[in-house]
């Protein structure tokens, strides 16, 4: 199953790395990364794209990784989020898993069976919140409080957030961003 990765961090040799790092251990053709250094771009990206798993870093310059995995729980809640840093103090771990509900903690420097180990983790409970939503939903249309339309609705919705919404202009003329 192909995955897509975003991955953020405000320093270029790290993303360089982590992403080197994920491509061996899950193979050229199993993912797509999409590296980012500004977490503004990366809140942009999250409207536009759907991602499997997130990669943040906790230092950056214009907010730091909590607020912004805050942020992507939000606007993608069946992604699964993890927290990237140099520093294990307590409260940053702590903020990370109650705050932003990350899934895993990554510490700076890490080894490959580390984060060969937490990639699986993270793949196989993306795997399991997929299906469990795919179940609640058999369930829902079984007892006639889904239709098929609504199902096939947030299956699409899913795989490309905004794809079911159509703005309009005040003629009634469909509007297309820049």
């Amino acid at each position: 199953m192909m995955r897509h990765v975003l991955l953020l961090d405000d320093e270029p040799n790290v993303l360089s790395a982590l992403n080197r790092s994920l491509r061996q251990i899950a193979g050229p053709d199993a993912l797509t990364t999409e590296c980012l250094s500004s977490p503004k771009e990366a809140i942009q990206r999250l409207a536009e794209s759907a991602f499997d798993l997130i990669i943040a870093d906790y230092h950056m310059p214009e907010m730091d990784g909590v607020a912004f995995l805050r942020i992507a729980r939000e606007v993608q809640p069946d992604s699964v989020r993890m927290m990237l840093s140099a520093s294990a103090e307590f409260k940053t771990i702590l903020g990370a898993i109650n705050e932003a509900e990350a899934f895993r903690f990554i510490s700076k420097p890490w080894t490959t069976e580390e984060l060969r180990e937490v990639f699986t983790q993270a793949c196989e409970r993306h795997d399991q919140i997929l299906a469990e939503k795919q179940l609640a939903n058999e369930a829902r249309q079984l007892h006639g409080d889904l239709s098929r339309e609504e199902a096939e609705r947030q299956r699409l919705e899913a795989l490309e957030p905004g794809i079911t919404y159509v703005r309009r202009g005040p003629d009634g003329g469909v509007l297309l961003d820049d």
